[in-house]
């Protein structure tokens, strides 16, 4: 194990000094790639440690990789999906070209050896944009589920665990909520507070709550009507002690195909906003502004549309087919 954590310092030692001159001005980006290249590590050894015994893959989260593993489209979703985030991770050192630098000597030029994939109305690199589209989009995505993730799964807790009036203020508060249009929402969020990645991951998170809270709170009505939580109450254990070790973890398996299936809707949604005008606001790359503005050069420069389009789409496409086969795989139906 030492000699393995060994060779992954070394090379991300060596990528470090590939990267020098550039690394101290991207640190969070260098950050960002040790800590996937070190998931991915523990992931592969995670795996191989299961498949050395039979007796371990009777545990849940080999059973769930073994199946997982079967799966062909969840396994193409999930080999783009690293490749992305390695390359959002990394746009900052793969751009050739800074994507807010203009070039009023190159309008609309189209693929060249300077520019890989042609250049926007305003001379700038559509391929270095779309790297750093790519990485905003991501994070966001990723940010605004997780935060998401956090609120809906408390209130589903609370809702399911405590029952009676609480539940139904929670449920009917989130009902009315739900009920307010989304785009009604985030136009009177973004007059309110001003624009902003802050405001767009504020508006996001908190438009799909109901889908969370809800279906915790099914998960929670099931369990706590277990025999183990039943004692947990009679001998005096405080209520959060039993939410967080004993209901909590019975909870994982639709949090995790709710996280998987949830991250590509809301790219979408943040595409679509900034398609709008609503969502990142220039200069910043986005994929949904630059295919905007795309639409009105179809004719002279068709790449302004097309590679924006075709980067939404393998993200949506690839977290789609990974969440349905975290979906599978965690589906207690499924015997073969």
């Amino acid at each position: 194990m030492r000699i393995k954590l060994f060779y992954l310092f070394l090379f991300n030692t060596i990528l470090l000094l590939i990267f020098a001159p550039r690394a101290s001005k991207e640190s969070v980006s260098y950050g960002l790639f040790t800590l996937v290249t070190l998931g991915l590590f523990f992931l592969v050894r995670q795996v191989a440690k299961h498949k050395q015994t039979e007796t371990r893959l009777k545990s849940g989260g080999a059973l769930m990789w073994k199946r997982l593993s079967r799966n062909k489209n969840a396994l193409f979703g999930m080999c783009v999906l690293i490749v992305l985030i390695y390359a959002s991770i990394l746009a900052p050192f793969l751009a050739p070209h800074d994507p807010l630098e203009l070039d009023w000597a190159a309008l609309n030029q189209g693929i060249s050896e300077a520019h890989w994939l042609g250049t926007d109305d305003m001379g700038r690199d559509i391929f270095s944009r779309a790297l750093f589209g790519t990485r905003v989009a991501i994070g966001i995505g990723i940010t605004a589920v997780l935060l998401n993730t956090l609120i809906g799964t408390t209130l589903g807790l609370i809702a399911g665990f405590y029952g009676g009036k609480v539940d139904n203020i929670i449920m009917r508060g989130l009902e009315i909520w739900n009920s307010i249009p989304f785009i009604l929402l985030a136009i009177a969020i973004m007059a309110a507070l001003g624009t902003g990645i802050g405001k767009l991951i504020l508006i996001i998170s908190l438009s799909n709550l109901m889908v969370f809270a809800r279906i915790i709170r099914g998960s929670v009505l099931l369990v706590k009507e277990s025999d183990y939580i039943a004692a947990a109450r009679v001998i005096g254990i405080p209520d959060t002690h039993i939410l967080l070790k004993h209901v909590l973890p019975n909870c994982v398996s639709p949090i995790l195909v709710l996280v998987s299936l949830s991250i590509g809707e809301t790219i979408l949604v943040i595409a679509g906003l900034s398609f709008l005008g609503l969502g990142i606001q220039p200069p910043m790359p986005s994929l949904g502004a630059m295919l905007s503005n795309g639409q009105q050069f179809l004719h002279e420069n068709i790449l302004m549309s097309f590679v924006p389009g075709v980067a939404i789409l393998l993200i949506v496409l690839s977290f789609n087919l990974f969440g349905d086969g975290v979906r599978d795989a965690l589906d207690t139906k499924l015997t073969n």
